[in-house]
C-alpha cells in the first residue's frame, strides 16, 4: 500500500521547531563553554528532534515534545522556584507552541510508527496517547503557572504595631511646606492627619495647574526634567521649572499669581537640565554670620563687603537678574538656582529681584574663583540651605567629560547681602575662610549635587558629596578626594570647617556618589532619645548615625569586596555595609531573564562574559556588571521618615548596569561617541578627556530592551529605624506605559522620586515608571488608593492645608528624559471632597 500521504503544514511546522532548536543548541553550547547551565543545549536537540520527527509525521514528535516541557517545568523549579515572572520566560514559548501541536490541523495529520495509512484509520491509540502526554505535560505547566501567579516570593510581610512611640523633637511640616523636604530636617514628613487610610479612597482632583513648560526646546539635553517640590508658605505655593521660570500660585485654588523669568544664558554645556525646589527666608530674626543661634540679625547691608563675589553669571557679558520688576528692600526671600550659575533673590510677595541682595544686583555669581569656567558645566540643580543668616550652596558638575572641571566647593553666602562668609573645599578642606581675589578653588574636586541637610541646635549643615570625575577611574586622586569622596560631611554652620565625616564607599568606582538627602530624626535608642541621621545611598544602605558625632547607631561592618581594578588604579580591600540595607543578593545565571526563553539564553551568555563577582566589581576593559547600577537603589528622592513610628518609608530599585572601560590615546577622539572632539559648547559624555580611559555605560538590557535580570525591579518597604529590621516589602508599579502592550500587572518597576508620610498613617508616592500617584498605609505597606497621571510623576510629593481647611496632595508630573517617561507640565493638587 502508498504510503500516507503527509500534511505540508507538518513539513513547515517541523523545519520551524527543528530551526529554533538548532538556535537554541547553538546558544546553549556557547553558554555552556562559558560554565554556565546546559539546559539550552538539551532543549535544543529535543526540538530538534521533535522538528524532525514532526516533518515525517511521526506521532513520536508528540511524546519528545512533552518530555521536553515536563523537563523544562522540572528545571525551571529547580532554578527560580514559584516565581511567576522567571517561570513565564522559560515556558512561554514552549507553552505556546505545545498548544498548537494539540490542535486538530497538527494531530489528525501523525501517523503511528510502522504503520501504513489503511492501518491507521483502525488504530489511533498511540496518537491518542501522545496528545495525553503532552497535554497532561502543558497542563501541569499551567497550573504551576497559576499557583506562582498569587504566590510573591520577594514579598515580607509584616506591620508596625501600637501606637506611635516617638517624639516629634522638632519642628515637622504642618500646614505649611517650608523647605525641599518639608523642613530643613528633610524628613519629607507632615503632622497633617486629615487624610487617613479609612478615606484616602476619596481624593479627588481639587485643581490642575499647567506651567506651558515642556521639555523637547533646542539645546535641550537629553536628561530635562520637571523634579520640582514645590514650596508651600502661607496660602501660596512656590515652584521652579525646568527651563527655570519661578511661579508662585494660590495654593487654594490654583491660579496663577506671578511669574518669573531669569533668562538663562543660551547654549550651555549642559547634562541635565532642572530645578528641585526653590528656598525661603522668612525675614525673622535670625543670628548674623558668626553669631551665636541666640543673637539677632542685623539691618540689611546695602553692598556685599566684596564685590567681586556677587558679579554676574558669565565673567565680562553681565546677565541682568530681573526683566523690569524689582523691590529695592526685600524682608523675605526666595532664592532659586540657574543653570547658567547665579542665585537669584526673589520677593515671594510679586517676583521681583531683591535688589537688597548681591550689590544691588539680586544675585551672586556661583562661577566667581571658579577654575574651568564652562557655563552649563557647573550649577546648583538642587535648592539651597538657609540656616542662621546664610544660604549655603553646592552644584553639579559635568559626569565623566574631563578631568578638568569646576570645583565642588561648597560656599556660604549672607543671607542678606550676598556676601560670601566660608567657603569649604575639599580638595582644600582646612581654609575655609572667604578665598582671595584672584585665587581659583581646586579644580575637580568632589561635588555636591543633590540636597542638603541642617540641624541649626547643633549648628551643623550635613553635605552629601559626589565623586571625582572620572566616576570609574581614580588613579590620581589626591589624599583629601580620597577622604571626602563620596562621604557625608557635617560642616560647622559658623566656620563650614568639618566637624565629622563619614565615607560610605572607600575609593568609589562606580558612582556610588551620596545622592540623597539626609534624613534627621531623633530616635529611642536605649531608653534615651538620640538625634540621628538616616542616610540613603545608590548602593543600598541606610546609614543610620549620630548626627552629632557620626558615629554609627546601626552596626557597620567592613566587609571585603572583589580586587582588581584597571591599569594605574586599585581597589580598596573593603567597603562598610550597614545593618540597616536593602543590598539585593548577587545575580547567577538562573536570575537572567527575558520575554522569551531566546532572548533570556542571550542575556545568560552576556551575564558570563561580562566580569562580575558581586557588588563592588571593578569596572574593567573586559566590561564589568555592575549591581546595583549608578541608578541606585536610592537616589535623589530619598527616603521619608515617621519620626513618631520611628521607621522609613523606602523605595529600594534594582537594575544592573554595564561599565566598560575603553583605552584613551589621545585626548581629541571621541572612543564612545565616535569622531572628534567638538568645539561647540555640548559636552561629550564618557569621553574622560585628560583620564588614560574612557568609559562606555549601560543598563543591562536584552535585545528587546528589557532588563536581563527578572523582576521585581521596584519595591516599596517600611524599615524599623531602631533595629534595622525590614518590617514589609511589597513589589511596587506595573509595566504599562513602558511596554509595547499596556499590561496592568504589578511587575515592581523602577522609582525615581521621593515619598512622603503623613501623620494620619498614609504615604504618597509618583515616581514608578508607570503614571500613578498612589498612597498606602505606612503601617503595612498596603496600597490603599492610586490615581492616573497625564505624564511620568518624577518628583516628590508634598502636602498642606488650604484656607478651605482641606488637607491638599500636591503632585508634579512632566516625566524624565533619561527614563523615556512622558513630558508633561502638570501640577495636580488632590483633596477630600468638601463637607
Amino acid at each position: 500500500m502508498p504510503a500516507f500521504p503527509r500534511h505540508g503544514l507538518l513539513i513547515v511546522t517541523g523545519i520551524v521547531i527543528a530551526l529554533l532548536g538548532l538556535a537554541l543548541t547553538a546558544g546553549g553550547a556557547w553558554l555552556a563553554a562559558l560554565g554556565g547551565s546546559w539546559y539550552y543545549v538539551i532543549a535544543g536537540l529535543a526540538l530538534v528532534a521533535c522538528g524532525v520527527q514532526l516533518a515525517r509525521g511521526n506521532i513520536w514528535s508528540l511524546w519528545i515534545y512533552a518530555a521536553l516541557v515536563l523537563g523544562t517545568l522540572l528545571w525551571a523549579l529547580w532554578e527560580v522556584g514559584i516565581d511567576w515572572w522567571p517561570l513565564a520566560a522559560r515556558g512561554d514559548v514552549l507553552f505556546v507552541l505545545g498548544l498548537f501541536l494539540l490542535t486538530p490541523w497538527i494531530r489528525r495529520r501523525l501517523e503511528p510508527p510502522g504503520l501504513e495509512a489503511g492501518a491507521l484509520l483502525s488504530s489511533q491509540a498511540p496518537v491518542q496517547h501522545g496528545r495525553i502526554a503532552l497535554a497532561a505535560a502543558l497542563g501541569l505547566f499551567l497550573a504551576v503557572g497559576v499557583v506562582s501567579w498569587f504566590i510573591d516570593p520577594h514579598r515580607v510581610e509584616g506591620e508596625f504595631g501600637g501606637e506611635p512611640r516617638g517624639v516629634v523633637a522638632a519642628p515637622a511640616a504642618g500646614d505649611e511646606w517650608t523647605a525641599y523636604g518639608g523642613t530643613g530636617y528633610g524628613q519629607r514628613y507632615s503632622a497633617l492627619a486629615q487624610i487617613t487610610p479609612d478615606n484616602v479612597e476619596r481624593l479627588e482632583q481639587a485643581w490642575t495647574y499647567r506651567t506651558g513648560d515642556v521639555r523637547g526646546r533646542e539645546g535641550d539635553p537629553e536628561e530635562t526634567t520637571f523634579q520640582v517640590t514645590p514650596l508651600k508658605i502661607g496660602n501660596r505655593l512656590f515652584l521652579c521649572t525646568p527651563h527655570q521660570s519661578v511661579i508662585a500660585l494660590d495654593a487654594t485654588t490654583g491660579e496663577e499669581l506671578w511669574r518669573y523669568d531669569p533668562r538663562v544664558q543660551d547654549k550651555l554645556a549642559l547634562q541635565h537640565l532642572t530645578c528641585r525646589g526653590l528656598s525661603y527666608y522668612s525675614g525673622a530674626s535670625v543670628p548674623g554670620p558668626g553669631a551665636s543661634a541666640a543673637g539677632t540679625a542685623a539691618a540689611p547691608q546695602p553692598a556685599a563687603a566684596n564685590p567681586g563675589q556677587t558679579a554676574a553669571a558669565n565673567p565680562g557679558q553681565p546677565v541682568a537678574a530681573h526683566d523690569g520688576k524689582t523691590s529695592a528692600y526685600c524682608s523675605s526671600k526666595l532664592f532659586m538656582p540657574t543653570a547658567d550659575g547665579r542665585i537669584i533673590a526673589l520677593n515671594p510677595e510679586d517676583g521681583g529681584v531683591c535688589l537688597d541682595f548681591g550689590s544691588g544686583t539680586g544675585q551672586i555669581n556661583l562661577w566667581r574663583n571658579m577654575p574651568n569656567v564652562k557655563p552649563g558645566s557647573y550649577y546648583s540643580t538642587s535648592p539651597v540651605v538657609v540656616a542662621r543668616g546664610l544660604i549655603i550652596v553646592g552644584g553639579t558638575v559635568l559626569d565623566n567629560v574631563s578631568v578638568n572641571e569646576a570645583s565642588g566647593v561648597i560656599r556660604a553666602f549672607d543671607i542678606r547681602t550676598g556676601r560670601l562668609v566660608w567657603n569649604w573645599d575639599s580638595g582644600n578642606p582646612d581654609d575655609t575662610a572667604p578665598i582671595a581675589e584672584g585665587r581659583t578653588y581646586t579644580p575637580n574636586s568632589p561635588n555636591s549635587w543633590s540636597i542638603s541637610s541642617v540641624d541649626e541646635e547643633l549648628g551643623m549643615v550635613y553635605v552629601p558629596l559626589g565623586n571625582q570625575p572620572p566616576d570609574q577611574w581614580g588613579g590620581n586622586r589626591s589624599e583629601n578626594v580620597e577622604r571626602y569622596s563620596s562621604s557625608l560631611v557635617a560642616l560647622d554652620l559658623e566656620t563650614g570647617r568639618v566637624r565629622w565625616s563619614f565615607q560610605t564607599v572607600h575609593h568609589d568606582l562606580w558612582d556610588y556618589d551620596v545622592p540623597s538627602q539626609p534624613s534627621l530624626i531623633d530616635l529611642n535608642v536605649g531608653g534615651e532619645t538620640v538625634p540621628a541621621l538616616v542616610q540613603p545611598t545608590k548602593q543600598g544602605e541606610l546609614y543610620v548615625l549620630d548626627r552629632r558625632t557620626g558615629r554609627p547607631l546601626l552596626p557597620v561592618t567592613e566587609k571585603p569586596v572583589p580586587q582588581g581594578a584597571a591599569q594605574g588604579d586599585h581597589t580598596a580591600a573593603t567597603q562598610p555595609v550597614s545593618a540597616l540595607s536593602f543590598d539585593p543578593p548577587p545575580l547567577t545565571g538562573a536570575d537572567m531573564w527575558g520575554a522569551t526563553m531566546f532572548d533570556q539564553l542571550v542575556c545568560r551568555i552576556r551575564f558570563h562574559q561580562l566580569r562580575y563577582e558581586g557588588r563592588y566589581t571593578p569596572p574593567s576593559t573586559r566590561g564589568s556588571l555592575i549591581y546595583p547600577g549608578n541608578f541606585g537603589v536610592f537616589n535623589w528622592g530619598s527616603i521619608a521618615v515617621d519620626p513618631q513610628r520611628q521607621m522609613a518609608f523606602t523605595t529600594p530599585t534594582y537594575l544592573a548596569f554595564i561599565s566598560q572601560l575603553v583605552p584613551r590615546q589621545d585626548d581629541t577622539s571621541l572612543y564612545v561617541q565616535g569622531g572628534q572632539r567638538p568645539h561647540d559648547s555640548l559636552p561629550s559624555l564618557n569621553e574622560n578627556f585628560g583620564a588614560p580611559f574612557a568609559v562606555k555605560l549601560s543598563a543591562f538590557t536584552s535585545a528587546l530592551g528589557l532588563p536581563c535580570q527578572a523582576p521585581p525591579w521596584g519595591y516599596v518597604a517600611g524599615a524599623d529605624l531602631r533595629t534595622g529590621r525590614i518590617v514589609w516589602k511589597h513589589k511596587n508599579g506595573t509595566v504599562r506605559d513602558s511596554s509595547p502592550l499596556p499590561l496592568p500587572f504589578r511587575m515592581g518597576v523602577p522609582n525615581l522620586g521621593g515619598p512622603i508620610i503623613t501623620a494620619g498613617g498614609v504615604a504618597f508616592l509618583s515616581g514608578t515608571l508607570d503614571y500613578y500617584v498612589r498612597a498606602y498605609d505606612v503601617r503595612n505597606g498596603r496600597q490603599l488608593w492610586r490615581s492616573r497621571l497625564p505624564a511620568g510623576g518624577q518628583a516628590t510629593p508634598m502636602t498642606y492645608t488650604g484656607e478651605d481647611g482641606r488637607q491638599y496632595l500636591l503632585v508634579v508630573a512632566g516625566g524624565h528624559g533619561s527614563l523615556g517617561t512622558k513630558a508633561g507640565d502638570h501640577v495636580i493638587a488632590y483633596a477630600l471632597p468638601k463637607q
